[in-house]
């Protein structure tokens, strides 16, 4: 069925029916008439035909205009004689025909009535359609505005999709006309809400009281806590009774939490915070609950070069002292022997609960090795153990696990002057001594190594006699005499004067180390260990020698120009170190003129 379309009616003007007044009032009336088609305004029109997906609009001017179908929300529901308000796009086109637009006049339409509800620093409600770069789209009564990124929330956004479908009341921060945009601020409305919330709260809030909140951000020094309005600091000292090392670990951003009110600065308008206040102290009756002697279960949660810190249970520490973890042992850090994390048996030395302090005992949980030591190492016992270390003074020894002795330099030998340990002893070496001295209350063992040893000073009587022949090398030469020994660690000096017959200038002249040589006993002395000898007195017979010894004996006297014989062995001994003298090694050049110098000066 062909559908026909409406004819126009055209209204013919026959002026000259009109008078000249008349006539003239009708052209400008036709006139105004065509003035009032303005492109960009909007006009009413009449469907008059729909083709296909254009629908043809009589507008009141001398030619019909066309709207393009996809400008309808529903094309089926446009009906010939349908009223429209449309826009004029433009009067004419190429084929004379006059451009409409729908979409256009309901955007003016709905901008217009925008601009007379709504001007700046106006609040709206509206709905965020979707998001573009920089910000969200909302729409305001059918009218696209747009919100910033930065005005979406009084907090950084992270997540702005969430936000797409949801309405909200929004601040008019910017409207043009020209451009015919909007810009909206929802930051702001927060804002003022939060201020007007900060008042209110200022003026309520009180030290002690309990207030609810929510995490905002974390630091490594605390917490940022929002409590409607003002946000206050929840620092990390306050957050817990026991340690931790990060507010991360007990909360996180968006967390609701019940603080206590600890200070209020109504200037700066600042609260500081606790959470830990919010819950009982665990250091209250701490002496009734972990009593001095106690012995207790805890787990390493620090370690110091002075020690390790023990909790005991959480928010309550005790610090083990290295001097507390071992009673043998010599530990220079409590990390050499505990890890972080390790649970340990300590037990409770003694509690300072105003300074909040324990002090704790690891060694005490077992037995002290030297409260028997008396027992086990009885003065006088033979003991043996490896050396260990040593010091300028002596040797250690250890007997047992953690249970040393100490050989002083005085007590490792009956013959030789010793300097240092080293001279005589080796690390690790095994080594028999005798205990001299048991000390518990200072943790000492005194050991004798020479007292395990015959001292053979001590029987020197019966083996020699004044006026014996004896047979030895010479081990030290030095300006006043040489040193011959016996036997082992027995030596006996040949003053100069007992050299020979004949006068001797230099005793290198006559003698030097290493030479064997058969000399006769003058003097011996055991208190002082030492035995006066002379070479030129081994050649007379024993019976004149008996007639002769006061004699020869009377050049070892002290005198003008000669040095006695206890004066040549300190001589010797004192002027000389150990390592410048040891039986049966040869001496240097510097050793002697050392020795030298001092006999001169003496003399």
């Amino acid at each position: 069925m062909t559908t026909q379309t409406p004819k126009k009616k055209h209204i013919e003007f026959d002026l000259t029916q009109f008078s000249g007044d008349q006539e003239a009032e009708m052209a400008q009336m036709y006139a105004d008439t065509l003035k009032d088609f303005k492109e960009g305004s909007i006009v009413a029109g009449s469907v008059l035909e729909i083709r296909g997906n254009e629908v043809l609009v009589d507008i009141g001017y001398k030619s019909e205009g066309i709207i393009s179908g996809h400008e309808f929300d529903d094309l089926s529901s446009v009906s010939i004689g349908d009223e429209l308000s449309v826009l004029l796009d433009q009067i004419e086109d190429e084929s004379g025909m006059v451009v409409l637009s729908k979409e256009k006049a309901d955007e003016l339409i709905r901008w217009n009535a925008v601009v007379a509800k709504y001007e700046q620093g106006s609040v709206t409600k509206g709905t965020v359609k979707s998001r573009v770069r920089g910000g969200l789209i909302v729409d305001v009564d059918g009218v696209e505005a747009f919100l910033p990124g930065s005005q979406i929330d009084v907090t950084p956004v992270r997540n702005p999709d969430s936000y797409l479908g949801q309405t909200y009341d929004f601040k008019v921060i910017k409207m043009s006309s020209e451009r015919k945009n909007i810009i909206l601020s929802r930051r702001e409305l927060l804002e003022e809400q939060l201020a007007s919330k900060k008042r209110e709260l200022m003026a309520t809030i009180e030290v002690g009281q309990r207030r609810a909140g929510k995490v905002k951000n974390i630091t490594d020094f605390g917490v940022f806590v929002d409590l409607v309005g003002l946000d206050g600091l929840l620092h990390i000292t306050d957050m817990s009774w026991g340690r931790i090392k990060h507010p991360s670990e007990m909360v996180t951003v968006g967390q609701d939490l019940e603080v206590v009110i600890l200070d209020i600065d109504h200037d700066r308008e600042r609260v500081s915070l606790g959470l830990k206040q919010a819950t009982p102290n665990p250091w209250d009756n701490i002496e009734g609950r972990y009593p001095p002697g106690s012995r207790l279960r805890g787990k390493v949660v620090n370690l110091v070069p002075y020690g390790a810190f023990v909790e005991l249970e959480r928010g309550v520490e005790g610090l083990v002292h290295v001097s507390e973890l071992s009673w043998t042992k010599r530990i220079a850090r409590a990390s050499d022997i505990l890890e972080l994390g390790q649970e340990v048996d300590v037990v409770v030395l003694n509690i300072n609960s105003e300074s909040q302090k324990i002090a704790l005992g690891i060694r005490q949980t077992e037995d002290n090795p030297w409260d028997t030591v008396q027992e086990r190492y009885p003065v006088g016992s033979r003991v043996k153990g490896n050396v260990q270390n040593f010091t300028s003074y002596g040797a250690f020894v250890e007997l047992e696990d953690g249970i040393d002795g100490m050989i002083h330099i005085s007590d490792m030998s009956w013959t030789r002057k010793i300097n240092h340990p080293s001279e005589l002893l080796e690390k690790s070496q095994e080594v028999e001594a005798v205990v001299l001295e048991v000390d518990p209350s200072n943790n000492r063992i005194g050991l004798g190594l020479k007292q395990a040893q015959d001292d053979p000073w001590s029987s020197i009587m019966s083996r020699y006699e004044v006026g014996q022949i004896v047979k030895g090398s010479v081990t030290k030469v030095a300006s006043f005499g040489a040193f011959v020994e016996v036997e082992e660690g027995v030596d006996g000096l040949v003053h100069i004067s007992q050299l020979s017959d004949e006068h001797v200038e230099k005793v290198k002249d006559v003698i030097n180390v290493g030479d064997d040589i058969e000399a006769r006993i003058l003097r011996i002395d055991r208190s002082e260990r030492r035995i006066g000898l002379s070479i030129k007195a081994a050649s007379i017979p024993d019976d004149e020698f008996d007639a002769q010894k006061e004699e020869l004996l009377e050049g070892l006297r002290p005198g003008e120009d000669m040095v006695d014989l206890a004066g040549a062995f300190d001589e010797a001994l004192g002027g000389l170190s150990s390592e410048e003298w040891r039986p049966g090694e040869s001496s240097d050049d510097k050793a002697d003129e050392k020795a030298e110098d001092k006999a001169d000066e003496k003399e």
